[in-house]
């Protein structure tokens, strides 16, 4: 009997055996899906850059000669960086400041997206955090680049209008473009992202706009303390607490494992696995750290180019500096994002399309603008959020547009429509800078 009963005592131990096995498996799976949801979650908020491997990918050993054509000669784009040079001839030989002004804009422009292309590469090698913070840092290296040869030249105006182009920029006509053209393809039905996401980045740029609003009513109210001190000590106290708040949302986006953001992240996460051959990177990382430094050079010397020939281009066309700084300048830093969010819109992302447009709206807004606040705090230059009347309503009602535009519905939904009323709300803008006298440049 005792024989008999050994193997019906063993079973249901076994049984329970391969139950929490099995348990743990699940446990297991859902653990490592979680990882991937999270790795998803980059791209929603950063440049054009893949979901980037978990693990070290396989670097390729490239010759130079392979290397300068796989960066330089592989885009049809690169056919205008002559024109940087050119502009360097232009400036000694004739001294034509709207030929160098024209020549240097559009030299730079080929260079920022290289500079997306290299951050991109460089993001393979890294992982998921750091290459999210890789995105937030080159991401608008271009307009930081040209903002700062502008404060060290004193042009603070110029600082402040490019900064608030670039936003601009990025939330009608970057959005608008990607919402239109993929309302096109995908005429038959509404696009629809995540409007969980859409509320926090709304959020945070109006945040931004507190920041750069109370300064202005301060100084427009006369109701300083110190009358031309209190402005400028709200305006680098507001920055801090503004650089504090933009690193607690790249920590919260490179490490939260909220719920409200699982569904999209593992449709992107999906629709990202499906390609996965055509993600491996071209160049190894010394090449893309090499290429980093040489583009950031290149930039930085026809930055210098460019700030210089500003006014005189002005002069020289007949245009106001402020359209100059506010439209046409920020036409050059959003190249690549502009590419890349309709890029994407027009395969059915757009999340993606809304993590280009919208987060390179809260990086400028959040990071380079306070940032160039600190930074001419220690050059001894009084930058503040003070962008005077005009501009900063300006601001105002744009980020109240696109938010309404983002969080109308029960869920979030995009058409064409939607992209040609903010398009037309950016030649609204457009034309406002070009009859807009600046009080301080006039």
């Amino acid at each position: 009997m005792s024989h008999c009963n050994v193997p019906a005592l063993i079973e249901p131990q076994v049984e329970m055996g391969s139950v929490d096995e099995a348990e743990h498996k699940t446990l297991f799976k859902l653990e490592e899906d979680a990882k991937q949801t999270k790795e998803a979650s980059l791209m929603e908020q950063g440049s054009l850059s893949p979901i980037f491997p978990q693990h070290i990918t396989k670097s390729p050993k490239n010759s130079v000669l392979k290397s300068i054509k796989i960066v330089i000669l592989s885009n049809k784009l690169n056919l205008l960086l002559p024109f940087g040079p050119l502009a360097i001839l232009v400036h000694y030989m004739i001294d034509s400041k709207g030929w160098v002004f024209l020549l240097s804009l559009i030299g730079i422009t080929p260079l920022a997206e290289r500079l997306g292309y290299a951050t991109e590469q460089l993001a393979f090698y890294t992982g998921p955090t750091v290459g999210g913070l890789l995105n937030a840092t080159f991401g608008n290296v271009t307009e930081l680049i040209i903002s700062i040869f502008a404060l060290k030249n004193g042009m603070i105006r110029v600082v402040q209008l490019t900064l608030l182009g670039s936003i601009l920029s990025n939330m009608l006509l970057v959005l608008g473009c990607a919402f239109f053209c993929g309302g096109l393809v995908f005429h038959q039905k509404d696009q629809v992202f995540d409007k969980g996401l859409a509320v926090v980045n709304s959020g945070l740029l109006l945040m931004a706009v507190m920041g750069i609003l109370f300064p202005a009513v301060l100084h427009y109210t006369h109701s300083e303390v110190h009358a031309g001190s209190s402005e400028l000590a709200l305006s680098r106290f507001s920055s801090c607490i503004m650089l504090i708040a933009y690193a607690a949302y790249l920590f919260f986006q490179l490490k939260s494992q909220s719920s409200s953001y699982s569904p999209l992240e593992q449709e992107t996460n999906q629709n990202e696995e499906a390609s996965d051959e055509d993600e491996d990177p071209e160049i190894s990382k010394w090449e893309s750290i090499i290429w980093l430094s040489i583009l950031t050079a290149w930039v930085s010397l026809l930055s210098g180019y460019l700030v210089d020939a500003i006014e005189g281009a002005s002069v020289s066309w007949n245009i106001p500096i402020a359209f100059i700084s506010v439209i046409l300048l920020p036409i050059v830093g959003n190249a690549a994002e502009h590419a890349g969010a309709i890029m994407f819109a027009m395969k059915d992302k757009l999340d993606l399309s809304l993590g280009v447009a919208i987060g390179s709206s809260i990086q400028i807004s959040m990071f380079a603008v306070p940032f160039c606040v600190v930074i001419g705090w220690m050059m001894g230059e009084q930058m503040d959020l003070n962008f005077q009347l005009f501009e900063t309503a300006m601001l105002f009602i744009t980020v109240i547009v696109v938010a309404f535009f983002l969080q109308v519905g029960k869920e979030g939904t995009s058409n064409y429509f939607k992209g040609l009323m903010l398009i037309l709300c950016y030649l609204i803008v457009a034309a406002s800078f070009f009859v807009h006298e600046d009080p301080q440049q006039g």
